[in-house]
């Protein structure tokens, strides 16, 4: 067996029906896919949602939308951080463009009258305290008299990112930013002729926080089976799964690895498995990082290479060709990240496209 990533649809699915019961029928889903979905498969993951019936995508810059165009998929795709030289990739192919500063605004609408084009659909971004992107409070009149009054715009959205909603210590904070996000709102809606998608909403929002629902969320890590340790049950959907390749006897006193960073304390059996760096899985494993064989904690030793990783084997019954679990529904992407004070999304997201992706529907 070589090394896979099994992507589970049915676990989407499940975590898709699961949070859509959380809010209002009448509420719209927006699915973040951006990062390849999250470093699973981004055609197979917008494939099964569109099917589901979800309302929009999003995706951090127009390469990502141009590739889900290019496969099919017709349902309303968000850029979120799009650049001044994709406005040919976001025209010709059906993209929304998010607005976040006065420099993209301004190129956004000479490019459109340049091109003759009016009512473009975007999607105002308020900074209402992540301090990322997107217009603070009180340059939002500003940038929407700008867009006012050219006649390229259509404001298809207004939005905004919560910073802390997983954090229960920052609730005054978050409570704060949803005001803020009001208050800005409260001074376009008056002067718009139609009534725009209003979202605010991440995973943890939409548990934590109703009252920024809106009349969309936003969901992303949340729909890949993870909830920042939340009080709701969710199904991961990444499993990546190996194969020990080698087992090595090495005596007591003996180095392992690169720079013989591990000097063994006792006889040990290594074992080789064929996952490295090159592979996603950060150096920062070489300490607390582990993998499971035969349902044991096999911690890994020595520095990881490029291609394999060394993990001793002295707890295990263990023979060469048995499956290794990086991380699967059981020992989850979050338990493996934590075991290095890293998060599931830094983990999922480092994947490389030279891990095989097995979609499993």
């Amino acid at each position: 067996m070589k090394t896979v990533l099994e992507i589970n649809l049915q676990s989407l699915e499940y975590n898709f029906n699961k949070i859509k019961s959380l809010v209002k029928p009448a509420t719209k889903t927006m699915a973040v896919v951006k990062a390849n979905g999250y470093g699973s498969d981004m055609v197979a993951v917008a494939k099964k949602l569109e099917k589901l019936g979800v309302d929009y995508f999003s995706v951090a810059y127009a390469s990502e939308g141009v590739k889900l165009r290019n496969a099919g998929i017709k349902t309303p795709i968000l850029v979120l951080i799009p650049q001044t030289g994709s406005f040919d990739e976001i025209t010709n192919f059906d993209l929304e463009p998010s607005i976040y500063s006065f420099h993209f605004l301004n190129e956004f609408i000479k490019y459109t009258h340049e091109k003759n084009i009016s009512n473009y659909p975007i999607h105002f971004k308020i900074n209402s305290g992540l301090n990322r992107i997107g217009f603070k409070e009180n340059e939002v009149e500003k940038a929407f008299e700008l867009m006012s009054n050219s006649d390229t715009c259509f404001i298809k959205s207004i939005y905004s990112h919560l910073s802390a909603s997983e954090d229960v210590n920052e609730k005054e904070f978050t409570l704060q930013q949803i005001k803020s996000f009001e208050k800005s709102i409260e001074k376009i809606l008056p002067q718009l002729s139609h009534k725009p998608i209003l979202h605010m909403s991440n995973t943890s929002g939409i548990i934590n926080y109703p009252e920024s629902e809106f009349n969309m969320i936003r969901c992303g890590i949340g729909l890949y089976g993870f909830s920042n340790n939340l009080s709701i049950s969710l199904k991961p959907v990444h499993k990546v799964l190996s194969t020990v390749s080698q087992i090595i006897d090495v005596s007591k006193g003996e180095s392992v690895g690169y720079n013989r960073a591990y000097i063994t304390k006792e006889k040990t059996r290594v074992g080789i498995i064929p996952l490295g760096h090159a592979d996603g899985i950060s150096r920062s494993f070489n300490k607390g990082g582990y993998v499971i064989i035969n349902e044991i904690k096999c911690n890994i030793i020595g520095n990881i290479c490029m291609d394999v990783i060394m993990v001793n084997l002295n707890k295990v019954d263990a023979v060469e060709g048995d499956q290794v679990v990086i991380f699967d529904d059981k020992n989850t992407a979050e338990d493996f990240a934590d075991s290095v004070g890293t998060i599931s999304y830094e983990i999922l997201t480092n994947l490389s496209s030279r891990i095989e992706r097995r979609i499993i529907s």
